[in-house]
């Protein structure tokens, strides 16, 4: 087989053994595809302990940060796992090779007043700011990723309960409330924006543009960045921002972390732990400054 045919059969592996998104399927290819890139004209099967070290080190000399190095290798180890269970290769040759060492990247988030500012940037009796309100009051009500506001659908959302059934990352389901200002904000969107915007055209996507179709990450994006510039919000944002706030500000109110851990959709608690380091920290800037020892 070829380097690409490998690569695409490890691929469909991963989608239908893991059920992965086809974000998270399309780094592993990127990753892929830049180290095939790497080694000339030699076969992926064929690369050496010896290329995937000079490969990373070629990467590090290039300015990647030692946690883009380690997902690198992750995505490498994946490949090469699923190489030697197929017998395409006899050896792994990413075994003896060190993970970089990073340090724990705690997420970036708003204050509770920032958010207020970002979600009273959008003009609610415009059609488009309509739109955008609801989306952004989503995205703090629910946590919900970028990808799954995006990808919403129709279907997806059952305004008389008050709920999203949404399918996470490894197709897992999981039941989120949506919350009463997000849902008037929605059902407000729904009921004249929406419409107007699709002009009868059909589409199921819940969001959509003025040209009636479903809206991208990259365009939600650009859109939250042009809110939090004129809601004078200078902190860098992410695409996560908002889903960040949510995680923090629910355990800064005494949120259980399980219950957290359940409205991300995350697998694992210890990914949702994380959010424990920056409720402690927002409580040593209070302690600092309101105690009179502080």
């Amino acid at each position: 087989m070829t380097s690409k045919q490998l690569i695409d059969a490890f691929i469909d592996a991963l989608w239908v053994e893991n059920g992965l998104s086809k974000n998270t399927l399309s780094a592993y290819a990127s990753d892929l595809r830049i180290f095939n890139k790497s080694l000339a004209k030699k076969p992926l099967n064929q690369a050496s302990n010896s290329d995937i070290a000079l490969f990373l080190s070629q990467r590090y000399e290039q300015g990647i940060s030692s946690r883009s190095s380690a997902r690198i290798l992750s995505s490498l180890r994946r490949f090469y796992t699923y190489l030697q269970r197929e017998n395409h290769i006899d050896s792994d040759p990413t075994a003896l090779i060190d993970t970089p060492r990073i340090g724990r990247r705690l997420p970036g988030s708003l204050s509770e007043h920032d958010v207020e500012l970002l979600l009273n940037a959008p003009e609610p009796s415009s059609v488009l700011g309509s739109r955008d309100k609801a989306m952004l009051e989503m995205l703090y009500a629910t946590g919900l990723r970028v990808s799954e506001l995006v990808s919403l659908t129709t279907h997806q959302i059952n305004l008389r309960m008050g709920v999203l059934r949404i399918t996470g990352k490894g197709n897992k389901e999981r039941l989120t409330p949506i919350g009463e200002q997000a849902m008037d904000c929605l059902e407000e969107y729904m009921q004249h924006s929406r419409k107007a915007l699709l002009s009868e055209r059909p589409c199921n996507v819940v969001f959509v543009t003025n040209r009636g179709t479903g809206m991208t990450r990259q365009a939600f994006w650009h859109i939250i960045k042009r809110y939090a510039k004129k809601a004078d919000i200078s902190k860098e944002l992410s695409p996560h921002t908002l889903r960040h706030a949510f995680a923090t500000h629910l355990l800064n109110h005494g949120a259980d972390l399980r219950v957290v851990q359940l409205l991300l959709g995350h697998s694992d608690l210890s990914t949702t732990q994380i959010y424990t380091h920056i409720a402690n920290e927002r409580l040593k800037d209070l302690h600092s400054h309101y105690h009179p020892r502080g």
